[in-house]
């Protein structure tokens, strides 16, 4: 009984210890976002552009009477400019400190479920531009998956 007991407390150690991420594609690459931070996914629609903003924002969107502004993860990232194609999608994420913001997307994937065995955490490196907006390397399989550091990312540079 009492082994039992330690098998059903070491699953449930290892479920507390996986977390879900959102699979996306920018470019040819995939990047994780953390499922706890994701509003909504909706369709690419009009974005009011807003003067005097940082290059990587957008505009707004108007989502259901709110004004959400919207940012081109791939130029904070230091990638080529948004092309937006069918599957473009906007990601609305809350966050504690930033608010709600929508990230421009190529794709939105799947969902996957990581534990932390399967997360390499990052070294930062200064002199790699992107590599400070990764906060780890997830493996799903044969699939290496970029996750995003979410404070990095929304943070106003």
């Amino acid at each position: 009984m009492d082994q039992l007991k330690t098998i059903e407390t070491a699953e449930a150690a290892e479920e507390a210890a996986a977390a879900q991420y959102i699979v996306v594609r920018l470019g040819e690459e995939q990047y994780g976002i953390d499922i706890r931070y994701v509003d909504n996914i909706v369709r690419m629609q009009h974005i009011t552009r807003v003067p005097k903003v940082a290059s990587y924002i957008r505009g707004v969107i108007n989502l259901r009477g709110e004004v959400i502004p919207v940012m081109s993860i791939r130029l904070k990232m230091g990638l080529p400019e948004d092309v937006e194609v069918k599957s473009t999608r906007i990601i609305i994420l809350k966050h504690e400190q930033h608010g709600t913001i929508g990230i421009i997307v190529d794709e939105v994937k799947e969902v996957v479920t990581l534990t932390t065995d399967c997360i390499e955490k990052m070294a930062y490196d200064g002199n790699e531009n992107k590599s400070h907006f990764i906060s780890g390397i997830g493996k799903n399989g044969e699939e290496l998956i970029s996750l995003l550091d979410l404070n990095s990312v929304l943070l106003e540079k």
